[in-house]
């Protein structure tokens, strides 16, 4: 079926829309994802407050009604782990916003927003009632955090094991030679100048594990070792990804997604209890979150997050998409360039914005299946995604791709006039040593 066939108008979207006036609203929703163990809410922009809001509220009440262990987001691992120790009861920060000062690089107002820290006023509020392991968790599921990673690392291995500790520097020195630089690590690996790192790490992976079993017995368990475990694969896939970004788009968006992919899986088993894995929320936005089978993306043989969990965890998983037509948004012109609030346009013609638009609700959801009816099947139409990077001027090359929605997720939120987020007050970077700053993303722009 091609746009502008029959059922595809707005009448027909309006039979299946399902407003969102009220909390009533919300928690009939959430009652369609009780099924899944895994939910992946998505966002149309990475600096929009409804969209953020909604993704709140919805999480609050799938681990409140539905024991739900854990929150993993589209960010670095050891950002988020101070988070997750300030909402579970540890460290020395006093609120959200302290907690959320490791989030200090560009973009800071991705996760240094308003409405992350009511969320995580909240978590912290509902932790503080439960025991130390019915307490929700706080995660990052990326990989640009790599020289931070070295560093944790190392500190644990030299309080447990310093013979791995010198191993391990004596491995993860080859990245001296680029003065801390992923990416010129990654030019060097074009090169052949770097080609046997990767076997350095993941030797040391296996020799940490090994070690740790000689001593004690038993594999190694516990918080502390899953956070160095953790941090030893996110180097390893953080290299593999750099040395890619040289090799076109495709490779590298692929390296990362399946890293976030993962740690989600690690993460699902080390909170196990009772023989089930944990139940977690992922937030990150629609492109990840949605299955890019059903997108462009898929055609240009790039893969996602969503798709993943639906082809690892078949009936057990919920992919939750967002869109906006108009407003504003919180965004850069380009890549490390300060943030500003931008005049997000109306919806291009032929896209799902618009025909969502012209449905007429302020706010609704719709399911896949009842998107599905009215379409019909395989329906294209355009897309819009802005994650950081917002450049409306070349919008229609830059922000939109076709996708049948109805495949891409599950579940869709619309908002149609939405706002950009509330900025924190910006927190003085922590400091690190000469040459050791972490490439940002760079892949897709904005995403």
């Amino acid at each position: 079926m091609v746009p502008g066939s029959v059922g595809e108008t707005p009448e027909a979207i309006v039979r299946i829309a399902r407003p969102i006036r009220g909390e009533q609203d919300l928690d009939q929703l959430v009652e369609l994802l009780g099924h899944a163990r895994l939910v992946l809410i998505g966002d149309a922009s990475h600096g929009t407050h409804e969209l953020y809001d909604l993704r709140g509220s919805l999480t609050r009440r799938l681990i409140s009604r539905h024991g739900f262990a854990a929150v993993a987001i589209e960010g670095d691992w050891p950002d988020a782990l101070r988070v997750d120790r300030y909402v579970r009861q540890h460290g020395d920060d006093q609120s959200p916003h302290d907690a959320l000062a490791a989030f200090a690089r560009f973009p800071a107002w991705m996760w240094r927003n308003g409405d992350v820290a009511a969320f995580l006023d909240w978590l912290h509020a509902w932790n503080s009632q439960r025991g130390a392991e019915q307490r929700v968790g706080f995660y990052g599921l990326d990989l640009y955090s790599q020289h931070a990673s070295i560093r944790a690392v190392l500190s644990v291995l030299d309080e447990a094991d310093p013979d791995a500790a010198w191993v391990a520097r004596r491995r993860y020195g080859c990245f001296d030679h680029v003065g801390g630089d992923p990416e010129r690590h990654g030019v060097r690996a074009r090169l052949g100048l770097a080609a046997a790192l990767e076997v350095e790490v993941v030797t040391q992976l296996i020799e940490m594990q090994r070690r740790h079993a000689a001593r004690s017995g038993r594999m190694p368990n516990g918080d502390g070792w899953f956070h160095a475990m953790q941090n030893a694969h996110l180097i390893k896939d953080a290299e593999a990804y750099y040395r890619a970004l040289f090799s076109g788009r495709g490779a590298s968006w692929n390296l990362r997604d399946t890293h976030m992919a993962d740690t989600v899986d690690l993460l699902a088993a080390h909170l196990a209890g009772r023989g089930r894995l944990a139940r977690i929320v992922v937030w990150a936005h629609n492109a990840h979150v949605g299955d890019a089978r059903a997108t462009a993306m898929g055609a240009r043989g790039e893969l996602t997050l969503g798709q993943l969990m639906r082809e690892r965890h078949p009936g057990e998983v919920a992919l939750i998409g967002m869109t906006t037509h108009t407003g504003s948004v919180r965004c850069a012109r380009g890549w490390d360039e300060p943030g500003v609030i931008e005049r997000v346009r109306p919806s291009l013609p032929g896209s799902w914005e618009e025909l969502f638009h012209d449905a007429g609700a302020p706010r609704f959801y719709v399911t896949a299946t009842g998107l599905r009816r009215v379409v019909g099947e395989r329906t294209e139409r355009l897309h819009r995604g802005i994650g950081v990077v917002y450049r409306p001027e070349s919008e229609r090359h830059t922000h939109y791709d076709r996708a049948r929605l109805a495949d891409q997720f599950d579940l869709v939120i619309h908002v149609d006039t939405s706002h950009a987020v509330n900025t924190l007050a910006a927190a003085a970077p922590a400091p690190q040593p000469t040459g050791e700053q972490d490439l940002a993303q760079t892949f897709p722009p904005g995403l």
